[in-house]
């Protein structure tokens, strides 16, 4: 009867510490969310001040100045982190043009606001990188977490729910080229002239 009594604490103690744990992870994701938020609200806020600038200089670029404005109007309405990411790689596609498209149009190249705005978009851009890789190391042990035995039985009971990655457009894809340039570049060295075909998800 004892043994019976003092397992039921043990289990009731390691359920205690377990869930103590989960919610500790879960508030470390939950804060360095909000430090990703505030740098892309910053960055949003910047984007009226952009698209009437580029406007009064490149008028005849309406479609790209009307995508860049409906990515900001996207993230204003986004309610959970999956749609702000959503929101904010579709504005780093369309900036990507815009920025592009300024290289055809010297004044506006030679505008203080616009080099201001383009800096202060470059510096905010900086601090996302920063704050997403330290989100993502998060993220991946608050899931790993609530994926593990036993511990994943008190996540499933109380509700616990995996946090999605916050990637940037085009990481995936960049990473994949850059390994296999660096293969076949290790590839020609050796004078191995064979093909080879790699595998894309074996990189992940």
């Amino acid at each position: 009867m004892n043994f019976v009594l003092i397992f039921l604490i043990l289990i009731v103690l390691w359920a205690v510490v377990a869930y103590n744990g989960l919610i500790s992870l879960r508030a470390r994701v939950d804060n360095a969310w909000a430090q990703i938020d505030v740098q892309l609200k910053r960055r949003f806020d910047l984007i009226p001040n952009l698209v009437n600038t580029v406007k009064g200089y490149a008028q005849h670029e309406r479609e790209t100045l009307e995508k860049v404005t409906e990515a900001r109007t996207k993230y204003m309405s986004a309610q959970t982190p999956d749609e702000k990411m959503e929101a904010n790689n579709q504005l780093a596609g369309v900036l990507g043009r815009l920025f592009a498209v300024a290289e055809s149009y010297p004044d506006l190249k030679a505008n203080t606001s616009f080099l201001d705005l383009q800096n202060q978009l470059k510096e905010t851009e900086d601090k996302i990188g920063f704050s997403r890789q330290f989100y993502n190391d998060t993220a991946m042990k608050y899931n790993v977490g609530i994926a593990k035995i036993p511990t994943s039985i008190i996540a499933s009971i109380l509700g616990f729910k995996g946090r999605p990655f916050f990637e940037a457009e085009g990481e995936s894809r960049e990473r994949v080229e850059v390994i296999v340039y660096r293969i076949k570049s290790n590839a020609l060295r050796l004078g191995i002239t064979s093909s080879c075909t790699c595998n894309n998800n074996i990189l992940y």
